[in-house]
């Protein structure tokens, strides 16, 4: 077992922050995280792509790249896997491998608010198990979101509500037999769901945290062994910019921290470890 499938066995859950930067990430490994995801969505609207259509492989290797050699170990979010190629999602996580990622969260929903057919999504895990053994797939349906009756709008709410769960056991089934190591259900918070969906699962499970919905405490309680931020910290860190800058425009005080400058150079890579002296 890799150290980072390990944390997914531990006493407690696995408390994934997600990042979309290299500052943001060493921020958060400075706070003692062990290991940081990204997030699509903030690595997306940082180079002013849309999320989920496959148009940040680039930008999401480039990143992968830049973290890869941090003091953390890495899970790297790449949408469907930027393909509907079983064999060229194999290569982008022996790509994301090779720069040091630890995992690789691949999701079945598709841009135009369909979900990819199983088969299709079991065979993208299956070619990556097989082309990098060693590289934890975190395997995400979208039912609660995207597919039938699930009725949130894909922006962190987790709302459950309609969701279908015989189609999401079916699916999160599917997956395991192909070989992913753990699984993932956005939008799914209800409780007694959550109780049911564990009962059908031989790999640990990952659950998106929201503001309004089960704390940690309480999803540890349940036995959810993931709990991903998702996007959540990059859209409240965008909320605080555009907040202070609103403040102080309107002379009003501005509260709160704020790192220093000298504490965010800190934060810088080694020069060993940046692009113009790599290879």
């Amino acid at each position: 077992m890799t150290a980072f499938a390990a944390l997914h066995h531990a006493d407690t859950p696995l408390l994934l922050p997600n990042a979309w930067d290299h500052a943001s990430a060493a921020a958060l490994a400075a706070q003692g995280f062990a290991a940081v995801g990204t997030t699509s969505l903030g690595v997306a609207a940082a180079v002013g792509l849309p999320d989920g259509t496959a148009a940040t492989r680039d930008a999401t290797l480039n990143l992968a790249l830049a973290l890869g050699s941090g003091p953390f170990l890495l899970s790297v979010d790449a949408e469907g896997g930027f393909s509907d190629d079983p064999d060229q999602v194999a290569g982008v996580a022996r790509e994301l491998a090779a720069v040091g990622a630890a995992g690789i969260n691949l999701e079945d929903g598709r841009p135009d608010g369909t979900l990819a057919p199983v088969e299709l999504h079991a065979a993208k895990i299956a070619a990556v198990k097989s082309a990098v053994p060693g590289l934890f797939v975190n395997a995400r349906t979208d039912t609660h979101w995207l597919g039938n009756g699930g009725d949130s709008d894909g922006s962190d709410a987790m709302s459950d509500v309609g969701g279908d769960m015989d189609d999401t056991s079916r699916r999160l089934d599917a997956y395991q037999q192909a070989g992913a190591d753990g699984v993932f259900v956005p939008g799914l918070s209800e409780p007694s769901r959550i109780t049911a969906l564990l009962k059908t699962l031989d790999v640990p499970l990952n659950i998106l945290y929201s503001p309004t919905g089960p704390t940690v405490p309480a999803l540890a309680d349940l036995g959810v062994r993931r709990i991903s931020l998702g996007s959540l910290l990059y859209r409240r860190a965008l909320g605080a910019a555009v907040e202070t800058a609103a403040l102080i425009r309107a002379g009003r005080s501005v509260e709160g921290p704020a790192p220093t400058y000298d504490e965010v150079q800190a934060f810088v890579r080694p020069a060993s470890q940046r692009p113009d002296t790599l290879g």
